[in-house]
């Protein structure tokens, strides 16, 4: 089907046609699809994005993405402390891991003009300002790359670390119009406090979209188109309205109540906060939100599958 849906994009003769492709359907099966890219495509008819794992993205398969008109290129890196397979640091962390992926996502743009590299901010094991800083050395190690910041956040059954928040009750049933990976987070976080917290992530907005980095990262691109999307989705979205947003979560944790109670899990009423910018976001159409709609089950996936170990206990007994 891949195939066929390739062929037919390429058909529409669409001026700088550009397929984008998302983890897992991208990542996971990687050499099938560009082995279907490459069986259906000839070579530069169409341009592709696509987020990846950084361990996919060795030099014999960025050869294969830069001959078959990969443009942008978003490996997640996730955290500086975590271990796991996706930034290719299995085993190292701290300013090791730093230095080593920085180095790498240089290489990859020897072949890949755009990379935005993927990080979270609020996993257990974040502790301190020391996550943050280490991702502002990154920055300065690798200027050409486009950071994007995302806080963690839990939805439902995407992931089976969402058990054990649930399990600890630290889920919140922040409204679906906010679970975007910046407007807000629905983990409360282990090692931070709120306004700590929010400002750390201020703070790194600040430093990564500020004059000084924006000017380095425009210095390094690698064309002019490049270079002014950089600076102005820079200006624009990261600084003007994303980090702006941090700065204003700051001010709302220290003079709403409301709002800092409830994320802090001491009540589940939603502070005039979220009610009011979803009215204002909706506008016309707010009188037609459904009844309730605005709340949700947090705990429904670990619900399910206490449901189902009992059914599975009820049926071997």
């Amino acid at each position: 089907m891949i195939k066929e849906d390739l062929r037919f994009i390429r058909k529409l003769k669409i001026p700088r046609s550009l397929v984008i492709w998302h983890d897992p359907n991208f990542g996971i099966r990687f050499n099938e699809i560009l082995g279907t890219i490459e069986e259906a495509i000839p070579s530069g008819s169409l341009k592709f994005l696509a987020e990846s794992s950084l361990s996919l993205l060795k030099e014999d398969n960025l050869k294969r993405l830069k001959e078959n008109g990969f443009k942008v290129i978003m490996p997640g890196i996730e955290s500086w402390f975590e271990m796991g397979d996706k930034s290719k640091a299995r085993n190292i962390r701290g300013m090791e891991k730093v230095k080593r992926v920085a180095g790498h996502l240089n290489m990859v743009r020897s072949y890949i003009p755009y990379v935005q590299a993927n990080l979270i901010f609020g996993l257990d094991t974040d502790v301190g300002s020391e996550p943050f800083e280490l991702t502002k050395k990154f920055l300065a190690l690798s200027p050409g790359i486009y950071p994007h910041f995302a806080l963690l956040s839990s939805f439902g059954r995407n992931a089976e670390l969402n058990l054990g928040y649930q399990r600890e009750n630290r889920v919140l049933g922040t409204p679906f119009h906010f679970l975007n990976l910046f407007h807000s987070m629905n983990v409360i976080p282990k090692n931070y406090t709120w306004p700590e917290f929010y400002g750390y992530v201020a703070d790194i907005f600040d430093f990564a979209f500020g004059p000084e980095m924006v000017g380095k990262r425009f210095r390094a691109g690698k064309s002019t188109l490049v270079r002014i999307e950089q600076r102005y989705r820079a200006i624009s979205s990261d600084r003007n309205h994303r980090g702006r947003f941090q700065h204003r979560m700051i001010d709302r944790l220290n003079t709403e109540k409301d709002l800092r109670q409830y994320l802090e899990g001491e009540t589940t009423s939603l502070p005039r906060f979220y009610t009011d910018a979803i009215k204002r976001d909706l506008g016309p159409m707010w009188k037609w939100l459904p009844e309730g709609a605005m709340y949700h089950d947090p705990n429904a996936y670990l619900k399910s599958t206490q449901l189902h170990r009992s059914i599975e206990v009820m049926a071997e007994a």
